[in-house]
């Protein structure tokens, strides 16, 4: 298996969508795309590496983000720094809320914010997505889980994320358009998983720069977690958290503007790129 190889997900010229293996900035078609979209699963990442169709520049094409999510297990205050600037403790253990697959859009798609949401914000993340069935993984093995890295964007309303008591999570950060992710889904050989750098720049402006070496709790830590009880599917994505740097926590706040472009790059996977509009 190609150590570089990447699949996406997007509009083919009959409308529908297609498979493509991506290659600096060409895609190669690779057939239909099944109801769950690209599954980096053995068989899902053979069907890439085997890609003889049509070629497209990226540019001709619209991406769809790459999967269709069966669970999406987000994980909050994963980097030290972004608890410290968020007034929290430093879990003990991962710290996870769900985000509705339905919030998923692809590299390209707007950001749509709703009337309500005051306080628009952008966390720019890795994202593992699971290749294979996996429950109650051990620390030796968890990493086999992982069938795919993305890049992703928590994007939050923090008016509804903190307005109850009890901070409601996944309403804030589930309202349509706020999972932008993608460009694709890298094969995560030749990956160090433990080092891949992750940045976040709105409308040109660097926020956020980290790597996952600053993981408090690593992803073969958040697997053996989440696995433990939970059955992770293939085609699953855990959204690994976010570092320091995020609009709420500056002084004075930076939210999501209309016209602005959030761009979330992560080392050997590309950048995200989505631009935000206000709802009308």
């Amino acid at each position: 298996m190609h150590s570089n190889l990447t699949a996406v997900r997007y509009i083919g010229p009959d409308g529908a969508p297609r498979l493509g293996a991506l290659s600096g900035d060409v895609v190669r078609d690779a057939g239909p795309a099944p109801a769950a979209g690209f599954v980096p699963s053995p068989e899902g990442w053979a069907l890439i590496e085997a890609a003889a169709g049509e070629e497209h520049a990226l540019s001709d094409v619209e991406l769809l983000h790459p999967v269709q999510a069966g669970k999406i297990l987000a994980i909050a205050v994963n980097y030290r720094a972004h608890a410290e600037e968020s007034e929290l403790d430093v879990p003990a253990v991962p710290v996870m809320f769900a985000k509705f697959p339905s919030s998923l859009i692809g590299s390209g798609a707007p950001i749509v914010v709703p009337r309500e949401e005051t306080r628009p914000d952008f966390e720019g993340e890795v994202a593992v997505v699971i290749g294979r069935r996996t429950y109650r993984a051990d620390e030796a093995s968890a990493l086999e889980a992982v069938g795919g890295i993305s890049a992703l964007n928590d994007v939050s309303g923090r008016r509804a994320q903190l307005e109850t008591p009890l901070r409601q999570f996944t309403l804030g950060k589930s309202f349509d358009s706020f999972t932008p992710m993608g460009p694709g889904i890298v094969h995560p050989a030749g990956l160090d998983l433990g080092s891949l750098a992750l940045e976040t720049t709105v409308s040109g402006e660097l926020m956020q720069k980290a790597s996952t070496r600053d993981l408090i709790h690593s992803i073969a830590t958040l697997i053996v977690y989440l696995s433990a009880g939970t059955t992770l599917e293939p085609g699953d994505v855990i959204a690994t958290g976010t570092p320091s740097g995020v609009g709420d926590s500056r002084t004075p706040p930076r939210y999501l503007r209309e016209g602005d472009v959030v761009e979330v790059t992560v080392e050997g996977v590309g950048t995200l790129r989505n631009p935000v509009t206000l709802e009308r």
